[in-house]
């Protein structure tokens, strides 16, 4: 199905509870988006539903509210330990979003509760929480739910709970599919009865996608909206009000690049992306220092128990920068962003168009701007083409000053520095190997010495990328690396207990030379070849061999032969002289003459 109408709420063809109407105006939430007005009908309507639409357009409340309304309308009103809901998301932040819409309007209905399940909490506080005060509404990440599937020991038996289920929504469904919780999702999915409506909400489709919606869904409506004004064979997966902006620079210009553009948007608010975890903790600690008099966060996926309270934080700032890797990539509404800056290209092209969308959400103005390298700039046709994505030039920053010396000098003050610098550029590369649009992305590519200086590096790190080639225009720093100290003292303290350690057990297990010994001449120590004859003949007596040496001989001269007579180098003539000249030399015999069970005749020869 497809659609690009909107309009009051009122105006849907299905009736929507007074309550949900008023909260709405409270939000003000006047008119429905598209993906709103196509979705909600279908979905109250009893059908499931299979939805794309470019992010930021208002998916959410299009599956909030026919939730709720089904809800509403059951005839057997939900019981404390039943869960008439499920929303699965891909991510924590993602999740605790949607909990404070659905939160916002079951303020309105007393007799629903709802529950977060979510990774970065006890799940044993998780089990006694949903004891405790039950749920109707579950909104939880795969893996934690999955999890709580398997706690009936500890006193939850969830798989019991949702045999009341009436609805459950995939949010991001692709995104979900592609962070490998297919396994997950097909274990909930199990527990799951299978009379029951499903909606799957995504900004993309792929084909995992597809394979989803036929094992999940029945007969689903497919729907997807465009933006107005794009032709039926060309889709914009972006928004309509998003400025879309690429830079051309140098890899050693790219981050000095960054902090003046930072330094002149101090009074907006921006989302930056690198491609890595290791490079968020490295150039995010960066940005706190360089940038002054503004609030820089830092998220990425391996912060456990930080990113709920760091994504709370940042949401509610008029003004500042948050440092984060593509866990914030999907479906995050951060109020008011004016920048989405992507420092790196992500590793697919469809993450690129979630990455934009954190900006220019629900009609808003918004900017985009990815920084390229100059054997990069063929992803910008890749993008137009593929995604359906234009990108306008950016002219360079002007008044970009050189931070790279302060970034050396806190990382020969401070060993945390750099050794995060040495962790953020293998991390980069690695990640660049990994690029799926190799064609474009190539680590052969790369000019090792500048990207080395782009990362304000002291040496160059040893890793199998860099092996065997030289790199004349990167000169490494003075100093040994070894010294440097961490400016935490315990850390330093435990960085020293470690190295006497290390440096106790080498001298304990020094290599000594194989039959080295210390008060005995080198003349009367005896030779491996000694030693292997010797080892030879206890093999050969071990073994009862019945061949000796002078048969071996033979053996060998025979072999020799046959080899110069099929080389052509001697005659068959003289083969059979020598041959013949060998067999008729006396040799003594293998066996003993003297024992009495053998007669002489029956030597062998």
């Amino acid at each position: 199905m497809e659609t690009a109408t909107d309009g009051r709420w009122e105006t849907l063809p299905v009736k929507i509870n007074d309550q949900i109407l008023r909260t709405l105006a409270e939000l003000e939430f006047t008119h429905m988006t598209p993906v709103q007005a196509a979705c909600i009908p279908l979905f109250v309507g009893n059908k499931d539903v299979a939805a794309e639409a470019v992010t930021g357009s208002g998916k959410t409340l299009a599956f909030v509210i026919p939730l709720l309304e089904i809800l509403l309308r059951r005839e057997e009103k939900l019981k404390k330990m039943q869960v008439g809901a499920l929303i699965i998301t891909p991510t924590r932040e993602l999740a605790l979003q949607i909990s404070e819409v659905v939160e916002r309007f079951i303020q309105s209905f007393p007799q629903f509760r709802q529950i977060l399940l979510i990774g970065g909490s006890n799940p044993i506080e998780d089990v006694e929480k949903f004891r405790t005060f039950g749920a109707n509404i579950v909104i939880g990440t795969p893996g934690r739910l999955e999890d709580m599937f398997r706690r009936k020991a500890d006193g939850l038996d969830l798989a019991s709970c949702v045999k009341s289920l009436d609805v459950l929504v995939l949010d991001e469904a692709d995104r979900l599919l592609d962070m490998g919780f297919e396994a997950s999702l097909n274990t909930i999915l199990g527990f799951l009865p299978k009379q029951r409506r499903t909606g799957l909400f995504s900004a993309t489709q792929t084909q995992e996608l597809e394979k989803l919606v036929r094992a999940g869904l029945r007969n689903p409506v497919r729907i997807t909206v465009k933006e107005k004004g794009v032709a039926a064979t060309s889709v914009q997966k972006t928004p309509a009000r998003l400025s879309n902006f690429y830079m051309v620079c140098r890899a050693d210009e790219k981050f000095n690049t960054l902090v003046a553009f930072l330094r002149q948007h101090k009074h907006e608010k921006q989302l930056v992306f690198f491609s890595t975890c290791a490079c968020v903790e490295y150039y995010g600690r960066a940005l706190e220092l360089l940038v002054k008099n503004v609030p820089v966060h830092c998220i990425h996926g391996k912060m456990k128990h930080k990113r709920n309270k760091i994504f709370s934080e940042f949401r509610k700032l008029k003004s500042g920068i948050l440092v984060c890797t593509d866990v914030m990539a999907r479906g995050i509404d951060i109020p008011e962003v004016n920048w989405v800056l992507q420092y790196d290209p992500p590793s697919s092209a469809s993450a690129f168009v979630h990455r934009c969308g954190r900006t220019a959400r629900i009609g808003n103005q918004g900017s985009a701007l990815v920084f390229l390298l100059p054997m990069e700039e063929s992803y910008v046709n890749f993008l137009s083409i593929n995604q359906k994505c234009p990108l306008q030039q950016m002219p360079l920053v002007k008044d970009v000053v050189d931070v790279l010396p302060k970034l050396k000098a806190m990382a020969l003050g401070d060993r945390a520095v750099f050794e995060r610098g040495m962790r953020a550029f293998v991390s980069y590369v690695q990640a660049y190997a990994k690029h799926e649009c190799s064609l474009i992305f190539r680590v052969k590519d790369l000019d090792f010495g500048a990207l080395a200086r782009g990362f304000a590096l002291l040496r160059m790190p040893r890793m199998p990328e860099l092996r065997a080639k030289t790199f004349p225009d990167f000169v490494e720093e003075a100093v040994d690396t070894d010294a440097i100290r961490y400016k935490d003292k315990n850390r330093e303290k435990q960085r020293q207990k470690q190295l006497a350690e290390k440096k106790e057990r080498k001298v304990e297990t020094l290599p000594t030379r194989k039959n080295f010994q210390k008060n005995k001449a080198w003349s009367k120590q005896k030779s491996k070849k000694d030693r292997r004859k010797r080892m030879a003949a206890k093999r050969k007596q071990d073994e009862g061999s019945d061949v000796d040496d002078e048969d071996m001989k033979e053996l060998l001269n025979d072999t020799r032969l046959l080899k110069r007579l099929k080389k052509g180098k001697i005659s068959e003539e003289d083969f059979e002289k020598q041959l013949t000249a060998g067999c008729t030399q006396p040799k003594p015999s293998c066996l003993d003459p003297n024992m009495s069970d053998v007669h002489p005749d029956d030597q062998l020869d």
